[in-house]
C-alpha cells in the first residue's frame, strides 16, 4: 500500500464501521429508491452492500419513509446484511426524528444539512432538536454543507463584510469560505448541544473539481473532524467518473478524506452500484486500499490479432469480480493479486513479468503461442482454442497456492 500520510482526525464509529485517520478510507453510496417502498429499498441496499458499499444512505423525507426505516433495517438484519444505514434529512428532520423514535434508533447515523434547517435564522431550534435526538440515541451525525443550499444569511453577511473590506475578495472565494465557516460553526453548535467530537463528520459538497479541492484543503487545515469527500453532482458516465476521480485523487493524495462517495447519475435502469466500484477503483489506483485483483491490459493496436485479447481481458476481469465474494471468505490477501492480459510481444512479456501472473497473446505475424508468467518467471506456453479456460485454471491454482486459507470459526 502507498505511504500517503493521512491527515490526523478523531475516529467516528458508525454501526460496525469506523471513519477517521486511524481507519481505512470508507466507500459509501446512497439509494435512489422511494424509501417508503421497503422491498425495493432493501434490494438496493443489499446490492450496494454486495458491491462493497461500507455505508449506505437513504432518504428520510416524509412520514412513510420514517415509518419504513425500522422494517428496512430489520429485513436487512434477517438477510445477514449489517451495513450501517444513514438517514438523509432536510427541512423536516427535527419533526420526523421526534415523531418516529423507532426510526431514530434504527439508523446508524443522521445526515443534517445546516442550510436546510434553522441554523442562521431566528434560532437554531430545529438543528438543536436533531442533535439532541442523536445524543439521546448515541448516534453520530454528518453535518453536510452544500453550496446549492448554503445558509443564505451567513453568505449574505460575509458578502456584505467583504464588500466593505479595503481589499475585497472575489465572490467565489467568499462562497468557499462561507461553506467552511458554516460547517465549523455548525459543528461547534452540535458540540454545545451534547455531541462529542468523535460523533461528528463534516462535508462541504460542491460540483466543481477546483472548488472541491480548495474548500476541503481549507476545511482540513482548520479542524480535526473526519471528512466525507465527494462532488455533490458529479454527472453521468465519463464526465462523472473523470470529475470525481480528478477531485478525490488530489485530496486523497494530500491525505485528506476519511470516507468518499462518487455521486454518479445512473443511466435509466442503470446499475447504482457502479458508483461503488468507481470509488473503490479510485482508492485502489492510488494504492490506498485493495478491493479486487487488478487486470492490466493493453489498449490494442495494429500489432494485435483481432479482438481476442480484449475479449479475454474482459472475461478474466469478469471472472475475478464474480469469484471475489467466494475468495474473500476463503483467502487472505487475494485482493492484492495483479493479472496481465497483453496483446503482443512488444510489452506483453515485460508486463506479464511485473504481474502476479500474466499471459502474452500472439500479435500479428507472431508465432501462435501464449507464454504464461507466474511471479515473473515463464511457467508454461498455451496454444490452441482453450487458452482462456486453461489460463483460468492456472489462475485458480495460483490463488489456492499463494493466498493463506482463512481459518473457519468453530462453534462449540
Amino acid at each position: 500500500m502507498a505511504s500517503i500520510q493521512r491527515r490526523k482526525s478523531v475516529t467516528c464509529t458508525i454501526g460496525n464501521a469506523r471513519v477517521g485517520s486511524d481507519a481505512p478510507v470508507v466507500v459509501q453510496s446512497m439509494t435512489n429508491t422511494d424509501t417508503a417502498d421497503i422491498a425495493s429499498t432493501v434490494e438496493q441496499v443489499a446490492s450496494l452492500a454486495r458491491a462493497g458499499s461500507e455505508l449506505v444512505r437513504v432518504t428520510v423525507n416524509n412520514d412513510e419513509a420514517a415509518s419504513a426505516l425500522p422494517h428496512i433495517v430489520e429485513q436487512l438484519d434477517k438477510r445477514g446484511i449489517d451495513v450501517p444505514i444513514i438517514g438523509d434529512f432536510h427541512y423536516n428532520g427535527h419533526i420526523l426524528l421526534k415523531k418516529y423514535p423507532a426510526c431514530a434508533r434504527a439508523l446508524a447515523k443522521y445526515r443534517i444539512n445546516p442550510g436546510n434547517v434553522s441554523v442562521g435564522r431566528k434560532d437554531d431550534s430545529n438543528f438543536r432538536t436533531m442533535v439532541e435526538v442523536a445524543v439521546e440515541n448515541q448516534k453520530p451525525v454528518r453535518i453536510g454543507v452544500n453550496w446549492g443550499s448554503l445558509d443564505q444569511s451567513l453568505l449574505t453577511r460575509m458578502m456584505d463584510e467583504n464588500s466593505r473590506s479595503s481589499e475585497p475578495k472575489d465572490a467565489r472565494e467568499v462562497t468557499m469560505e462561507a461553506m467552511v465557516v458554516s460547517a465549523l460553526n455548525s459543528a461547534k453548535l452540535a458540540e454545545k448541544y451534547g455531541l462529542r467530537p468523535d460523533q461528528i463528520i463534516l462535508s462541504a459538497k460542491v460540483s466543481g473539481v477546483q472548488d472541491l479541492v480548495d474548500v476541503y484543503r481549507s476545511l482540513a487545515a482548520r479542524c480535526s473532524y473526519p471528512l466525507h469527500l465527494g462532488l455533490t453532482e458529479a454527472g453521468m458516465g465519463a464526465k462523472g467518473i473523470v470529475a470525481s476521480s480528478a477531485g478525490l485523487s488530489i485530496l486523497l493524495q494530500d491525505g485528506i478524506g476519511d470516507t468518499i462517495r462518487v455521486s454518479l447519475t445512473p443511466a435509466p435502469g442503470g446499475d447504482r452500484a457502479e458508483e461503488v466500484r468507481v470509488g473503490q477503483q479510485i482508492l485502489q489506483s492510488l494504492g490506498i486500499r485493495s478491493f479486487n485483483p487488478q487486470v492490466t491490459a493493453c489498449p490494442g493496436c495494429g500489432r494485435t490479432t483481432s479482438t481476442f485479447f480484449q475479449e479475454m481481458a474482459e472475461q478474466i476481469q469478469t471472472y475475478l469480480r464474480e469469484q471475489m465474494p467466494v475468495w474473500k471468505q476463503r483467502y487472505s490477501g487475494v485482493e492484492e493479486m495483479k493479472v496481465a492480459v497483453m496483446g503482443c510481444v512488444v510489452n506483453g512479456p515485460g508486463e506479464s513479468k511485473h504481474a502476479s501472473l500474466g499471459i502474452s497473446l500472439p500479435g500479428t505475424f507472431e508465432e501462435p503461442k501464449a507464454p504464461v508468467y507466474v511471479d515473473g518467471r515463464l511457467m508454461t506456453t498455451l496454444r490452441g482454442e482453450k487458452i482462456v479456460e486453461e489460463f483460468i485454471g492456472i489462475l485458480d491454482d495460483y490463488v489456492d497456492s499463494h493466498y493463506a486459507a482463512k481459518k473457519e470459526s468453530v462453534t462449540v
